[in-house]
């Protein structure tokens, strides 16, 4: 079977992430808000890291219940920071909170954060047919425009690659390369 080039092939993690998530549309405003902040956690790091902290993010983080996060107090980041299990960074930290108020906000603005991020791709999937992964870009003029609405709604860790890796991860962008399993099932 194969796979992407970025999907190492010694990683049972790695492959079981791309083989059911990695590209798969997702419209649930709970996973989009969970891809959100952990694609935002990965900022310098592997995505490798993320994985292996992700359940101990969903706990910390109210299994990513927007309302739930964006009422985390002080005191509470102070107890999150001195979690081991996941990346201990005040500023990625915060940064969730942050971006759980911006989403709440979008919600009650337009209904669902699923159609205000689908609508900066049309409301569906981009499928690439990039053949190789050195020709699959980093960022698009749709990642840059989301990045760009997402801080002015007061949002941080969005930037244009890593709001182009999200959109990857969530289905909004399919690039699979050609030579990928995954390509013809979500193609």
């Amino acid at each position: 079977m194969t796979r992407c080039g970025w999907v190492p092939k010694d990683n049972p993690n790695y492959q079981k992430y791309h083989d059911t998530e990695w590209g798969v549309p997702v419209y649930d405003d709970r996973l989009l808000f969970e891809f959100l902040i952990l694609e935002g956690a990965q900022a310098g790091l592997s995505w490798e890291t993320v994985l292996k902290k992700r359940s101990e993010y969903k706990k910390v983080f109210y299994n990513f219940e927007v309302e739930k996060v964006s009422e985390i107090d002080e005191e509470e980041i102070a107890l999150i920071l001195q979690n081991p299990g996941i990346i201990r960074n005040k500023l990625k930290v915060r940064s969730t909170i942050k971006n759980a108020r911006a989403v709440l906000a979008i919600q009650k603005e337009l209904g669902s954060f699923s159609k205000y991020l689908w609508s900066f791709v049309g409301g569906s999937p981009i499928i690439h047919s990039y053949k190789k992964l050195c020709l699959v870009p980093v960022q698009s003029t749709q990642s840059v425009a989301l990045s760009i609405d997402l801080k002015k709604r007061g949002c941080s860790f969005v930037g244009p690659t890593i709001m182009y890796a999200f959109m990857q991860a969530t289905g909004m962008v399919m690039d699979h390369t050609t030579n990928c399993f995954r390509y013809t099932e979500l193609s």
